[in-house]
């Protein structure tokens, strides 16, 4: 079995599909590494491939015309970027930038479509992840436009905490993200966040440390919204 087979049949998105099937369909991809550091794909670029994430976190954020920079997601195993432009053929809207040495798999656009078009689980979860990322950004800007910027750091802590699974006393977010990368997120600046991380600190609802948070009365988090 070739190696991108393999590792195309471990993404959650192809969970249940058999590498015969994938095999099958002869697809242009290949495996690539990109360095901590380094930008996996620009704003505005114009390629069409998709990537799907093996190892590593990415970030994929946008930058104003002022340089200020706003991040849209953190990303970990198994995460798909990309697939916006190749399905639209539109320029990519977002940078994406490896926040650690990441291992992914590309796969070339008429390739990505033409799984789109030959496996229906495939397309339904698409499809799915799509809505998903629509309830998330509505969500978002109803926290910016109802909450105050101490009520999005709380937001921001308890469902990061969620995600990953960490929601419970005693639980260690590492690595954290850092001050400045959740103002970029929610929409604020960076003295903000450390003012109201060093609230709920005193509070005793988390102890924070360099790209450590531990959640300490969960509680507190939740009752600021």
């Amino acid at each position: 079995m070739k190696k991108t087979t393999t590792a195309i049949a471990g993404l959650p998105l192809f969970e249940g599909v058999e590498p015969a099937e994938i095999d099958r369909l002869a697809l242009d991809m290949r495996l690539v590494s990109v360095a901590a550091g380094q930008m996996v794909f620009s704003q505005n670029d114009e390629s069409r491939y998709v990537l799907f994430l093996l190892s590593g976190a990415l970030t994929a954020v946008y930058w104003t015309a002022d340089g200020q920079e706003i991040v849209f997601t953190r990303a970990g195993h198994g995460a798909c970027f990309g697939e916006l432009s190749a399905i639209d053929n539109q320029p990519r809207s977002l940078a994406v930038v490896a926040n650690t040495d990441v291992s992914l798999l590309r796969i070339e656009q008429d390739s990505f479509l033409m799984l789109v078009d030959e496996m229906p689980v495939l397309r339904h979860r698409l499809l799915c992840d799509l809505v998903a990322r629509i309830r998330s950004l509505t969500r978002k800007t109803l926290e910016l436009t109802t909450l105050t910027a101490e009520q999005r750091v709380c937001a921001y802590l308890t469902r990061l905490a969620i995600e990953t699974g960490h929601f419970h006393p005693g639980a260690v977010i590492a690595p954290a993200p850092t001050h400045a990368e959740i103002a970029s997120t929610i929409g604020c600046n960076r003295e903000v966040v450390s003012r109201t991380i060093s609230r709920l600190v005193r509070r005793q609802a988390i102890r924070s440390g360099r790209r450590r948070i531990e959640l300490l009365d969960p509680a507190t988090l939740t009752a600021a919204l």
